[in-house]
């Protein structure tokens, strides 16, 4: 995450978070500490897993207090191991202590999503599928959490309403038929913008397919009439199919041949990686 991004994309949410962890003060903090003490601490891993987002944990701090440091020995992306010491944070023990709550929460969050990513787009491998993530992401958390799913090793779907043609069951259903939907997102989408089309059997992959969709969405649909719809694509619309996708059940994908393979899993029930901060102690002014 660039710092043209973090500060027009993340900043203002960073902010957001802090400022729901401390509404007045931190009472506890301001309480055993009357006045500024320099200290750091360790930042260890708790689990295996993969970091992600170790910019956005530095800027909870950097937003709180602009002299506390991070210094990382890892980086994002990297496979970590229960018990190693990733980094180190210095600066006011006051301003450790006040943001410590809100850094993990990204920074476990984001690893965990990175993490599972991972471990899912480990089964595809050596198949011309590609793992993609999708909109049902934690509020206000999207744009950390699609991050962390291509620290992980997937590939973001579009990032929100704005940012893409989706007509699924319901826009559908609004619109009367697919064939209707498509010919209405071409009359008013700019043409840059490519159409894909969620479908649910045989007969609406044909009326996709006749209407000129760019890319046909199999949304639970059977394996084996996912295979059939493939073969009745023939390559003239990319391939996408979704519906329940975990790592559990992937595998049954892997042999029907499709571009992507979609799955909210990544996002929506990937749990944390267990992170502290710990051995928080002074250290002597220079």
């Amino acid at each position: 995450m660039n710092a043209i991004t973090m500060t027009l994309q993340a900043d203002h949410l960073i902010l957001e978070a802090l400022k729901e962890d401390i509404s007045s003060e931190d009472v506890s903090t301001n309480a055993v500490m009357k006045e500024a003490v320099p200290g750091e601490v360790d930042l260890i891993c708790k689990q295996d897993g993969v970091i992600a987002g170790l910019e956005v944990f530095a800027r909870v701090f950097q937003l709180l207090d602009q002299s506390v440091e991070c210094e990382f020995y890892c980086k994002d992306g990297d496979e970590v191991a229960k018990g190693q010491l990733m980094g180190k944070v210095k600066g006011d023990i006051r301003s450790l202590l006040s943001g410590e709550r809100v850094a993990l929460n990204f920074l476990q969050r984001m690893s965990g999503i990175a993490t599972y990513t991972r471990s899912v787009a480990k089964l595809l491998a050596g198949t011309k599928t590609k793992l993609l993530d999708t909109r049902k992401t934690t509020p206000n958390m999207r744009i950390f959490e699609k991050y962390a799913v291509r620290v992980g090793g997937g590939y973001n779907h579009r990032y929100n309403l704005s940012d893409g043609v989706l007509l699924k069951d319901n826009h559908i259903g609004a619109a009367g038929s697919v064939k209707k939907a498509v010919r209405m997102a071409r009359e008013y989408a700019p043409f840059v913008r490519r159409i894909e089309v969620e479908v649910e059997n045989l007969d609406m992959v044909r009326e996709a397919l006749e209407a000129g969709a760019d890319i046909i969405m199999l949304d639970n649909m059977s394996a084996e009439e996912m295979k059939k719809a493939v073969e009745l694509i023939g390559g003239r619309a990319e391939t996408e199919c979704s519906g329940n996708v975990t790592k559990e059940n992937i595998a049954r994908l892997t042999e029907i041949g499709v571009d992507y393979i979609s799955s909210g899993a990544l996002t929506h029930s990937a749990p944390i990686l267990d992170i502290s901060m710990k051995n928080l102690h002074a250290v002597s002014g220079e």
